[in-house]
């Protein structure tokens, strides 16, 4: 394990845990050192908010929940773990993604693996983008079924592999993001729903980093681009746009029925805390109470983006649905590079992280800027001068 470890410091990948103290996750502070954060996936600016009793919402018909809520759930929830205020959330989830039934989760990391690992079985195939999440990988790799990974954001190649394996299956599954999460693209999902529908396959996608963000409504990349019909099991999570903690899946009974009774981190996992889900549904609720958090993370990415193709930076169009998607990577190559960036805006005052392999291909380390609500334009701008200084970037 040492010599793995001093591997690891020699190409400039080994990673450490850093204590913060982040009472706000605008800035973060090391050692008596505040910086503007732009690290964080708190995209609206809601995990540093108090947390409050959420409003019960008009026609709630169940009991009233006792304030303040427990620490703890105390058991999986299919013991007794699931309470109230789960309950509420999962009907909010539901109002808000237009759908049947909704399932929580303890992560949103079990809930990709969970559902992926659950539902695709032997004598299933799967496709998977090359540059899904890790925890949509691992279920694919759980599961029982035939599995092929496409080229990142290739629908041909989908159509090819469908065209070829289909017949040979009993259910076909294409899993994919919808934002991925180290480019901040948009996946192509019109075109896969029209594939999926094709071929008789099923759409599975995470909206870990569209939920909340992107869509008049802010439920996801697949309400902004009109098909959430025709995807008909999507994934989230509670701990980014959502302030939060936590996972969910959202789709037809039967779908989160057949979860309930086989997906393992759901069953073996204890409920995720009351606290912590009474936090996730303030921030449901501020989806339709607080447009203008939306709007304005919106403004500030595309605020960085032009300001970074001014400096000769590849981003995408401003009147592109990726424009508005706060992840906004700035790429430099050789993990070294990144890391020495990353240093550099530390000493002029920004936190922006250094990504590098395994998290991203070799060769493609970078910094990945992630905006908030809680940013001003101020503070783009600023950054945006900080970059402009870096010797690497």
């Amino acid at each position: 394990m040492q010599q793995r470890l001093e591997e690891l410091d020699q190409a400039a990948l080994r990673r450490r845990l850093r204590p913060a103290d982040t009472q706000s996750l605008q800035l973060i502070d090391q050692h008596g050192q505040p910086r503007i954060n732009f690290g964080s996936n708190d995209y609206l600016g809601l995990a540093s908010q108090p947390l409050t009793a959420p409003a019960r919402p008009p026609g709630d018909r169940l009991p009233p929940v006792d304030q303040p809520p427990r620490r703890g759930s105390g058991a999986s929830a299919l013991v007794c773990g699931h309470t109230l205020l789960h309950q509420r959330l999962i009907d909010a989830l539901r109002q808000l993604e237009e759908t049947e039934a909704a399932v929580l989760y303890p992560s949103g990391y079990a809930a990709c693996s969970g559902c992926v690992a659950a539902l695709a079985r032997r004598g299933d195939l799967i496709l998977s983008d090359a540059l899904n999440h890790a925890s949509l990988i691992d279920g694919c790799r759980l599961s029982k079924a035939e599995r092929f990974v496409f080229a990142h954001a290739d629908t041909e190649m989908v159509e090819a592999l469908l065209k070829h394996h289909r017949r040979s299956f009993r259910n076909a599954w294409i899993v994919t993001d919808s934002v991925f999460s180290m480019d901040g693209d948009i996946a192509p999902l019109q075109r896969l729903a029209a594939i999926a529908a094709r071929y008789d396959a099923t759409l599975i996608v995470d909206e870990a980093h569209g939920t909340a963000v992107l869509g008049s409504d802010g439920s996801g990349a697949c309400a902004a681009l009109g098909i959430k019909d025709q995807v008909p099991i999507r994934i989230g999570t509670l701990s980014k746009a959502l302030g939060a903690q936590g996972g969910f899946v959202v789709g037809p009974q039967v779908v989160i029925d057949y979860l309930l009774n086989h997906s393992r981190p759901l069953i073996y996992s204890t409920a995720a805390a009351p606290t912590t889900i009474a936090a996730a549904l303030l921030g449901v609720q501020s989806i339709a109470e607080e447009p203008k958090k939306r709007e304005h993370v919106q403004r500030l990415s595309r605020r960085l983006r032009a300001g970074l193709r001014s400096l000769g930076k590849d981003q995408p169009a401003d009147d592109s649905l990726a424009a508005g998607v706060p992840i906004v990577p700035i790429r430099l190559g050789a993990a070294e590079a990144a890391t020495a960036a990353a240093e550099q805006l530390w000493d002029r005052g920004f936190y922006v992280p250094a990504i590098r392999p395994p998290t991203v291909p070799p060769g493609t380390s970078r910094l990945r800027v992630s905006l908030s609500a809680a940013h001003s334009e101020q503070q783009v701008d600023a950054l945006l001068e900080a970059i402009a200084h870096l010797p690497v970037a």
